[in-house]
C-alpha cells in the first residue's frame, strides 16, 4: 500500500534485522567482547564492520533486601521530602510575601503525605505477595563477535593473536 501524502517513513529508523556476519570471536561475558573490538579499534580495524551479539538471553531479577513496613514508609518519607523540598523551593521563588520558609516547610510536608501515601498504597496492594525489592537484567550465555565477510579473516588473525 503506498501513502497518498509521500514517503512518511524519512528519518525513521528501520524495523529490527537479525545481525550478519561471519563469527571471528565467542566470549563468555560482554566485557571481554567489549575488550576484543576495542583491540581491533587500537590497531587501526574498521570496526564498523563488527556486531557484538549476546545469544541464549535470560532475564535476571536479582532479589536486593526484604521490604518490611518501615522500609517502605521510610523510602516515602525521603522521596516525598525531596519532592516537597523541591516544589517548595520554586513555590518561593513566585511568593512575594512573607519570606521563603512558610512555602519550603508547606512543600517538605506535602511532599512527606504525597510519598508516604504513593509508596504505601502499592505495597498494600500487593497484600504479602512480594515482600522484597530487586532488579531486573537482560544477560547473555555468550557473546559472539561477527564481522563482515569481506575483512572477518584479517579480523580473526587479530583476535588470535589477543589471545595469546
Amino acid at each position: 500500500m503506498t501513502n497518498p501524502l509521500g514517503n512518511s517513513n524519512r528519518g525513521r529508523q528501520a524495523l529490527p534485522t537479525p545481525p550478519s556476519g561471519w563469527p571471528v570471536g565467542s566470549y563468555p561475558t560482554y566485557a571481554e567482547a567489549q575488550r576484543a573490538v576495542d583491540h581491533l579499534a587500537d590497531n587501526q580495524f574498521p570496526v564498523q564492520d563488527m556486531t557484538i551479539v549476546g545469544v541464549d538471553l535470560m532475564q535476571v531479577e536479582r532479589v536486593l533486601y526484604r521490604l518490611t513496613w518501615g522500609k517502605v514508609i521510610g523510602g516515602g518519607v525521603v522521596s516525598g521530602a525531596w519532592l516537597g523540598l523541591f516544589l517548595g523551593l520554586l513555590l518561593s521563588l513566585f511568593t512575594t510575601t512573607g519570606g521563603a520558609l512558610g512555602p519550603l516547610v508547606v512543600g517538605l510536608l506535602g511532599g512527606i503525605v504525597f510519598g508516604v501515601i504513593t509508596t504505601s498504597i502499592p505495597y498494600a496492594a500487593t497484600k504479602g505477595q512480594r515482600d522484597f525489592a530487586s532488579t531486573m537484567q537482560l544477560v547473555a550465555g555468550r557473546y559472539d563477535v561477527l564481522c563482515d565477510p569481506k575483512t572477518a579473516e584479517r579480523a580473526r588473525d587479530m583476535l588470535a593473536r589477543l589471545a595469546l
